[in-house]
């Protein structure tokens, strides 16, 4: 049974701080029976921070699209895995407005969390310049990859919207409508989820082409938790690694299984 402890000895040992900003990731069935589930695990990822904020992804782009534009904060289910749609609705967490990428946020000082969510609403892509996991560059955030790899480092995204690489967004956006907590609605008008042309599968499928990389520019450690691999991986390492990375490419190098070679690290 992993314990509270137990998870406090991932992040210290990892260089976790109690003010940083951290998102998770999870699959938790591949760490094992975890005292208290979900809640437990959020629970101890609170104590720790206790003087920083955890943002736990309750990404909805699965059920938000052209189709059903609709985004209640109050309703819509995350389709991401068990740990967020735990998140989504407890009463501690103030979960952002953005209809596809929104987040739980975790916070001693609610008033901080609120005002770090604000304008979520106005998300015109998934992962914007100025929103919240962007932000988390500027912040030194952290991310942890628990049980799963870079496929699901939705920070990439970010990486991505930062640079404007293209191909990453549909061409033709759609209307959305977000109702808030108090049932009051907005429209964005023009939204642009992920798509990129050219495969079969989402692109952060071939974001572990990253991987080696990243650990030798020091943005990732590795630690253990139950019986899963956790990644530790520092925001602002992440981009820039991959920033020069995209320097050195010829090519789009995220459209299939690509070794990057060593000679791009430098």
């Amino acid at each position: 049974m992993i314990t509270k402890q137990d998870i406090f000895h991932l992040l210290e040992s990892n260089g976790i701080r109690h003010d940083d900003i951290v998102t998770i990731h999870a699959a938790l069935r591949a760490a094992g029976p975890i005292e208290g589930g979900a809640d437990g695990l959020i629970d101890a990822l609170k104590d720790y921070l206790c003087e920083g904020m955890l943002l736990i992804p309750t990404h909805t782009w699965a059920v938000v699209n052209a189709a059903n534009p609709h985004f209640d904060v109050r309703a819509t289910v995350p389709n991401i895995g068990a740990l967020a749609r735990v998140a989504a609705f407890r009463p501690d967490a103030v979960r952002t407005l953005h209809p596809t990428h929104s987040l739980g946020i975790f916070c001693r000082d609610r008033a901080r969390a609120i005002a770090y969510a604000q304008g979520e609403e106005k998300s015109a892509t998934p992962t914007p310049m100025g929103g919240c996991l962007s932000r988390l560059y500027e912040l030194g955030g952290k991310v942890l990859l628990l049980g799963v790899g870079h496929e699901r480092n939705t920070y990439l995204h970010a990486v991505d919207e930062r640079m404007d690489i293209p191909n990453r967004l549909a061409k033709t956006g759609f209307a959305v409508t977000v109702t808030d907590r108090e049932g009051r609605t907005c429209t964005v008008p023009d939204f642009h989820p992920h798509h990129t042309e050219g495969i079969s599968v989402g692109l952060s499928e071939y974001y572990p082409n990253y991987k080696r990389a990243l650990e030798h520019c020091g943005a990732v450690t590795y630690g253990t938790l139950g019986n899963a691999t956790v990644y530790v991986c520092d925001c602002r390492r992440m981009t820039d690694c991959v920033m020069r990375l995209w320097q050195q490419a010829s090519h789009d190098i995220c459209l299939g299984e690509f070794r990057i070679p060593e000679s791009w690290y430098a």
